[in-house]
């Protein structure tokens, strides 16, 4: 069953449809929330408030047909409050003072190739994404690990479809010259 029809069931008073939503798109909806947010706590938070807002507007839903761009807009609307809350916006709370994650993570490991080796590469693509404009943040992390087309990208961050793809384009460049400031090349490789 699709998600057009859930809906529809959930419209006639199954909210054991609404439920099997939820549970179809929480995952990645989580995911996507926790790499804007980087804390665990407060994923879970925003997340539930997604979809206590889609439960709430889910019969204002014209085209059912775009429901996960638009749960998307509701999550990148949330992420937004959070960071406007938090006053978070540009504030990064990194003190590396632009030193590598690799150099800031280990130990007096003077082997750079072991250090590179032994860094957990989620947590140096976590660093470099959290250096992003939140506007690039977004929209890279919703094509890259959500796998929304740049239509649906455009829907749910409320911008036109060329802006989106320049902040991919942006984005992504960000992050590559980042990697190599920080001599992680191979990363580039196998993250982007």
């Amino acid at each position: 069953m699709d998600d057009r029809e859930l809906i529809e069931l959930f419209l006639q008073g199954d909210t054991s449809a609404f439920n099997t939503l939820v549970r179809r798109h929480q995952k990645p909806l989580y995911n996507y929330i926790l790499k804007l947010v980087g804390n665990r706590d407060d994923a879970d938070d925003l997340c539930q408030r997604v979809f206590i807002r889609c439960y709430k507007s889910l019969r204002k839903l014209k085209d059912r047909e775009r429901f996960n761009a638009w749960l998307y807009t509701i999550a990148v609307n949330q992420v937004r409050d959070h960071w406007r809350k938090r006053k978070e916006i540009l504030s990064l709370d990194d003190d590396t003072d632009g030193v590598s994650p690799v150099e800031n993570m280990q130990s007096d490991n003077p082997d750079p190739g072991e250090t590179t080796e032994s860094v957990n590469r989620a947590e140096v693509v976590r660093r470099a994404l959290d250096m992003l404009p939140p506007e690039q943040k977004e929209v890279l992390v919703l094509k890259i690990y959500q796998g929304l087309k740049f239509t649906e990208i455009a829907s749910a961050v409320g911008a036109p479809l060329n802006t989106v793809k320049s902040r991919l384009y942006y984005g992504l460049s960000a992050m590559k010259k980042t990697f190599v400031n920080w001599k992680l090349e191979d990363v580039i490789k196998n993250e982007l």
